[in-house]
């Protein structure tokens, strides 16, 4: 099964080379977010975008999965929690800022 981006080589993203093995438990990048079961899914952030957030959930061995709302049977990001906080430092740090208007 191809995990897009969890098995890469961190060195060009982190500045230090390190590969993470994803466990084998069946969980998998862009898997059908149904078969993470409905429990525990949050909106973190919503606003008013008529109804469409994006919702996470924290799983077991601490991964976080992604999906669209609308779409709760679609697929699903599955980010380490090293990627996830990585990500949500930059955002709060103002390094997402493009992707706004």
């Amino acid at each position: 099964m191809d995990r897009i981006g969890n098995d890469e080589i961190y060195a060009d993203i982190y500045g230090y080379e390190q590969r993470y093995d994803p466990p084998f438990d069946g969980i998998y990048n862009g898997m059908p977010a149904a078969e993470l079961g409905a429990d525990g899914w949050r909106k973190p952030w919503s606003g008013g975008n008529g109804g469409s957030c994006v919702e996470a959930k924290k799983l077991n061995d601490g991964r976080v999965a992604l999906r669209q709302s609308t779409d709760p049977d679609g697929p699903a990001l599955i980010y380490t929690n090293h990627e996830i906080t990585t990500f949500i430092e930059g955002a709060k740090a103002g390094q997402a800022d493009f992707l706004l208007g």
